[in-house]
Order: structure tokens, then C-alpha cells, then sequence
């Protein structure tokens, strides 16, 4: 049974979000744990990630690697999703993600800005989504 602590041990989660036709969507994010017991990452307001939130809250985790393949033996865990964009947990999720991930976050703060993220003139980390895992997921 895969658990919060499997998530945030690794350097990756594969973050599954769902369209109006209940498609699903993965993409790997960056992952640490968050004081109230949720699991966290940054992402810019403009992703898709962000728009398929913003009409559902339903989502689905598991470890992956950075393309977003799943860990074997690992099982997806159910949650709910919450986006902030200040506040304690916005400032303590930016704080562990820098932590844990180090110069990388310089490197792809760059890469954003010269990439086609920038180019779309989306911010970079601005806005951080909170994952409560469902109570059965998390036993």
C-alpha cells in the first residue's frame, strides 16, 4: 500500500488531474510534505493543471520518476486538491521545495523564463496546490 511518506521521500509524484470529459491528465511534480499532514508543489497559475482545478478538486497521486512513470509496486492514492497563492502553507511549501530540491529550482525558474512559459507570460511558482490524501488511501 503506497503512503504519504512514499510520496514525499521521492523526488517526484505523478499528479493526476481530470478534464470536463473526465479524461485524466498525469504530469510529474515536485513533492514535499506540508505541517497540517497534506502533500504539496508549486506550479504557475497558467498550467493546465491549474485550469483542470479550477472545475474539479478530485485527484489522483503516486511516485514516479521526472516524466512522470510510475514507481512499480507503488498503488495511485484518491485526494482533493486546493490551490493558494499566499498564506503560511504558500510560503512553507516554497520554503521545503527549495530545501529539498536545491539549485534545481534556480535552474528551472530560468528555464521558465526563457521557455514557453515565459513566452506565454506565465509566472513561475506562483501559485501552490495542497493534496489532502482521502482518509481510506491514506490507512
Amino acid at each position: 500500500m503506497t503512503t504519504r511518506e512514499d510520496l514525499v521521500v521521492g523526488k517526484y509524484m505523478a499528479f493526476t488531474t481530470y478534464r470536463r470529459t473526465g479524461e485524466a491528465v498525469t504530469s510529474p511534480v515536485w513533492v514535499v510534505p506540508v505541517s497540517d499532514g497534506r502533500v504539496g508543489f508549486w506550479t504557475s497559475a497558467g498550467s493546465g493543471k491549474t485550469k483542470r482545478l479550477a472545475h474539479t478538486e478530485r485527484v489522483r497521486v503516486q511516485p514516479s520518476d521526472g516524466r512522470g512513470r510510475v514507481v512499480a509496486g507503488s498503488h495511485p492514492l484518491d485526494g482533493t486538491a486546493e490551490m493558494v497563492r499566499s498564506g503560511g502553507f504558500f510560503d512553507e511549501v516554497h520554503a521545503k521545495v527549495r530545501e529539498k530540491y536545491g539549485v534545481m529550482t534556480t535552474v528551472t525558474r530560468l528555464l521558465a523564463r526563457v521557455g514557453p512559459q515565459g513566452r506565454k507570460g506565465m509566472s513561475y511558482a506562483d501559485t501552490v496546490v495542497l493534496v489532502r490524501l482521502d482518509d481510506a488511501s491514506e490507512q
